[in-house]
This record gives structure tokens, C-alpha cells and sequence, in this order.
């Protein structure tokens, strides 16, 4: 199988490549190169732990899959990968950084708190800015003063990322045309041929897809993402007509029974609002059954994924059952 036929933001594929100790030397590769350490600054060294941060959807198809370790100078780096926005995004990484930081036992000081960073690879655009590499950390607004560096989450959007000559790439950007994957195989070999860590991740990857269990793996995730973005999209178009459809009637039919001209607008906008939320209702609950039967997720887990409001779970449940 060609590179270029395979998507080396697979998770399990990315976890395969650069969560193994075997392998750490790709891991501060990347680490160093989004970091912009260099010399005496490098990290030259990592020590992963599985580290789950919300193990309430450690069963579901589509739970987080990240690497978690503790670098050379002592702080704590999480990497995560995220192939699809579920939205409120910001909010998200903020949380999971939270969690990686609040580490103290009982009676230590909090000085013993450790600079934790937070990496997130984008498969999709998230932030105004046009650069692919975007960085975080807590500053004052006024100023620009930099409170702590204890706070540092970076965003990589891959999509972002502009194909150039890999003579002309810094060394970030030759990582994101890695993941990019939108290199022919003469410049793969060419960006293979600059990095070292590049040319060990590509042959990680082949040892990967030469295991029928790996390979397993790899495909049952893809399914799962492509699954997930066919039932939202047709969730979208189906809410959207029925909520047109039964607008239309229902405001019609008041405006007809009212026999005024005021009545009939009032009933279309009323007949609009409420198609449109009787078919946004009609387009979650599909949702819902796609995630529940297509990817083996509880019902509450379909609704987080979903973001419906606790208000309004009861109800849901309730139409569920019907």
C-alpha cells in the first residue's frame, strides 16, 4: 500500500508511530520541533504513561486516543488527535489540560505543580488565524506580560499547511507535511531523506499496516469516523427539510383559519419556528440511534457527543423508548 493511500492521522496508527518507547526518538522529534527547542534547550528524553482523563467513554468506538509523558525537563505533555470537530473544541482541551495539571497529593506544596503543555493535531480548520501552528499561554491583555509558563496548548491545523518545496520547509513544517500526507512519493522520499525521525516514522508505519491486527484496528476506526460524519451530515439534511416541510403546513393552515392577513404571517413564522424545532428534535434523535446502534455508544455518551443539554435529556430518553 502507497503512503498516499492511507491516512497517517489514524490514532491508532499515530499512537503505533509515536507511543512506544522503541520509538521515542520520532516522539521528541515532533515534540522538539513544535516546541521550537533547540540545542542545549532540546528534550532528550520521555517517559509515556497510559493516562486516561475521562475514563467514562473508555469504551465508546469514538473515545480519545492521545499520548500522554512526562519530557526531560520535567514537564508534562499530552498529545491528542482530533480527525473530526465535535465542537466546543476550546473548551475541551482546556479541561483535559486542567486535569494534567491539578496533579498535587494531600499536604505538597504548589510549587511542586509542573508546566504541563497540551498539543492538539487538527484535522479540520478551528481558529481564525492562518497559521498552521498556533500557541497558547496565559497573558495579560494589556501588556502581553506572560503570568506563567506553567500553561501552554498548542493547536496544529493540518489543513492549514501549504505544499512547498521540502528544501524551503523549516523543521515544523516538514512534521506537517507528514501529516499532511499531500506529498507524491518522490517528495516523501525527499522529506524522508531530511529528517531522520521522518524516514523512522514512515517505516514505523509500514511495519504497522504489515500487521493484520494493527491493520484491524486502523480500519475499524476509519469506519467509525466515516460513520459518524455520514449519520451527522444526513441528520442535518433530514432536520432541515422536515422542519421546512412542517412549517410551511402548519403555518399555512393558521393562516388560513385565522383569515387575516396578520394571522397568516404570524401563523407562518409560528408554523416555521416550530417545524424547525420539531424537525431539529426529529434530526437528534436519528443522531442519537445512529451513534447508540452504528457505534455501540450508551445513550449518555450519545448526548455528550451530541452536546444536548442535561434539560433536555430526560425527554430524549423518554422518545428513545418509543
Amino acid at each position: 500500500m502507497k503512503r498516499q493511500d492511507y491516512n497517517p492521522m489514524n490514532d491508532y496508527l499515530f499512537k503505533f508511530v509515536f507511543g512506544r518507547e522503541e520509538r521515542k526518538r520520532i516522539t521528541l522529534s515532533f515534540l522538539n520541533a513544535v516546541l521550537g527547542r533547540e540545542g542545549e534547550d532540546e528534550l532528550t528524553d520521555i517517559a509515556f504513561a497510559d493516562r486516561e482523563f475521562d475514563p467514562r467513554f473508555s469504551e465508546a468506538k469514538l473515545s480519545r486516543l492521545d499520548i500522554y509523558g512526562v519530557v526531560s525537563d520535567g514537564s508534562k505533555i499530552n498529545i491528542e488527535v482530533q480527525l473530526v470537530n465535535y465542537q466546543n473544541m476550546e473548551k475541551r482541551t482546556l479541561y483535559y489540560w486542567s486535569q494534567m495539571y491539578q496533579s498535587l497529593r494531600k499536604g505538597e506544596d504548589y510549587e511542586n505543580l509542573t508546566r504541563s503543555i497540551t498539543i492538539n493535531l487538527l484535522n479540520f480548520r478551528l481558529l481564525p488565524q492562518e497559521n498552521a501552528h498556533n500557541m497558547y499561554g496565559l497573558y495579560d491583555i494589556a501588556s502581553g506580560h506572560r503570568l506563567t509558563e506553567d500553561l501552554e496548548i498548542h493547536f496544529l491545523e493540518i489543513p492549514k499547511f501549504h505544499v512547498k518545496s521540502v528544501k524551503e520547509m523549516k523543521r515544523l513544517e516538514k512534521w506537517l507535511a507528514y501529516f499532511s500526507n499531500k506529498l507524491d512519493e518522490r517528495e516523501t522520499e525527499e522529506l524522508a531523506m531530511s529528517e531522520a525521525a521522518i524516514s523512522e516514522a514512515i517505516r514505523a508505519e509500514q511495519v504497522f499496516m504489515q500487521s493484520d491486527v494493527e491493520r484491524w484496528q486502523y480500519e475499524q476506526r476509519e469506519k467509525a469516523l466515516r460513520d459518524y460524519i455520514s449519520g451527522m451530515r444526513a441528520a442535518r439534511r433530514i432536520g432541515l427539510a422536515e422542519g421546512r416541510d412542517l412549517g410551511r403546513a402548519e403555518g399555512r393552515a393558521e393562516g388560513r383559519a385565522e383569515g387575516r392577513a396578520e394571522g397568516r404571517a404570524e401563523g407562518r413564522d409560528l408554523g416555521l419556528a416550530e417545524g424547525r424545532a420539531e424537525g431539529t428534535q426529529q434530526a437528534m434523535l436519528q443522531s442519537l440511534r445512529h451513534l447508540m446502534e452504528e457505534l455501540s455508544l450508551p445513550p449518555e455518551r450519545a448526548m455528550d457527543v451530541l452536546h444536548i443539554a442535561p434539560a433536555k435529556r430526560a425527554n430524549y430518553l423518554q422518545l428513545l423508548k418509543q
